[in-house]
């Protein structure tokens, strides 16, 4: 009988986090089975559990979250939960969990329509941020100066149709230092952070932002520790502020990047998250993944 740990990563494709994270989990004596997002097809009359848990990586949000519920109707553990990975899905939604935990964060509105839509950014006052409310790597971001500057976005939003296009969300500019900060959380720990710095204000590093390590000092670990409780908790990362004197959470990402962050902090990140995967599963109830 086999009693070592069966975990399925699902995967779009195989990425350097993949790759690490595989190595990881078998270095600690884990069975990895990679499960291709595209290739696989649920029958859910006919379970498949043949994982003590599935770790989720999909690169397709919708993949991730359509399987994921399913796995988690059959009883299987899924890392990032299913809710987890919805709420941190949808700007919104994650606005929505933040501001009901009381976590700070920018000053947030929306609007379904491009009148509501000026009248919203007047309200929070310029500069705004537009954002897509599902998305990452800094696309479609657009930060909104004056009033004709936001008519004409805002006009040119609605005709392009769609639901992606039918709401309006909104942030205040938050005039930062040149840069952000990204912590990364692995169970109820704040295992490392780092600075992302550029010129430009959008301070992804999928637009070119450089990383250094940032100290994890005790109003970071807070802020970090209450954002991941408010969507839920996992495997996350958390994108915040500085703004002048006070720290700002912005986002919550559920199915997080770390490549580039490995050198520059000197954390196992990819260990960190083996052995949460692990402990995950030793603490699931009796017969799930069987």
């Amino acid at each position: 009988m086999n009693d070592r740990m069966r975990i399925g990563m699902l995967c779009s494709r195989i990425r350097v986090e993949e790759k690490l994270l595989r190595d990881a989990l078998v270095h600690r004596g884990i069975d990895v089975e990679i499960v291709d997002d595209r290739e696989l097809t649920l029958t859910l009359a006919d379970p498949i559990r043949r994982w003590d848990a599935v770790l989720e990586r999909s690169i397709s949000q919708t993949r991730g979250l359509a399987i994921t519920r399913v796995l988690e109707s059959w009883g299987v553990p899924t890392i990032n939960r299913h809710a987890v990975a919805a709420t941190c899905a949808s700007k919104l939604d994650t606005s929505a969990a933040l501001d009901a935990a009381g976590v700070p964060t920018p000053a947030t509105a929306v609007a379904f329509t491009p009148e509501a839509a000026v009248r919203a950014a007047e309200h929070l006052g310029y500069p705004v941020v537009l954002k897509p409310v599902s998305g990452s790597w800094g696309r479609l971001l657009a930060r909104i100066n004056d009033r004709d500057a936001a008519e004409a976005l805002f006009e040119h939003k609605a005709l392009l149709g769609g639901p992606e296009h039918s709401v309006f969300y909104l942030q205040q500019h938050v005039d930062k230092p040149g840069r952000d900060i990204r912590a990364f959380v692995v169970g109820d720990e704040v295992v490392c952070a780092i600075y992302r710095e550029s010129e430009h204000w959008v301070t992804n590093t999928a637009r070119g932002a450089r990383t250094r390590d940032c100290p994890v000092d005790a109003t970071l670990r807070r802020l970090s520790l209450a954002a991941a409780a408010a969507v839920g908790g996992g495997v996350l990362a958390i994108d915040l502020l500085e703004d002048r004197d006070r720290v700002l959470v912005s986002e919550v990402n559920a199915t997080m990047e770390f490549k580039n962050s490995i050198d520059v902090t000197g954390v196992d990140i990819p260990g960190r998250v083996a052995d949460h995967v692990r402990e995950v599963v030793r603490g699931a109830p009796v017969g799930a993944g069987v």
